[in-house]
């Protein structure tokens, strides 16, 4: 579930920093990151409430093989599934917040809605 950046990471860096980012947002609700970063993080998140959505076994080892935190895929099966159950996507927002003081980065916030 790779998405199009690159991110400036080669390919299993880049992986393990979005699994990383896409399961603290589903944890935490919310992510601070910089934009590019936020939405691939994006992509990613709407295509695992999608799974969770569906509710099957196989939805859910789909889920486990991506975000590897049982405790996570379980409130995403259980909480965040059942919130969006009416909703047909658009389930993350990303605000942009400015610009990082070192480097000058775009710095976005993502947020479930």
């Amino acid at each position: 579930m790779a998405g199009y950046r690159k991110l400036g990471r080669p390919t299993n860096q880049r992986k393990a920093i979005l699994r990383n980012q896409v399961t603290t947002l589903i944890e935490n609700g919310k992510l601070e990151t910089t934009l590019a970063r936020a939405k691939e993080t994006s992509r990613i998140a709407e295509k695992m409430i999608t799974l969770a959505k569906k509710g099957d076994l196989h939805a859910r080892r789909r889920a486990l093989s991506y975000i590897r935190s049982e405790e996570v895929v379980a409130k995403l099966f259980s909480e965040i599934a059942e919130e969006y159950k009416e909703r047909n996507g658009g389930y993350t927002r990303i605000y942009k917040l400015g610009q990082r003081r070192g480097d000058a980065s775009e710095v976005a916030l993502i947020e479930l809605v």
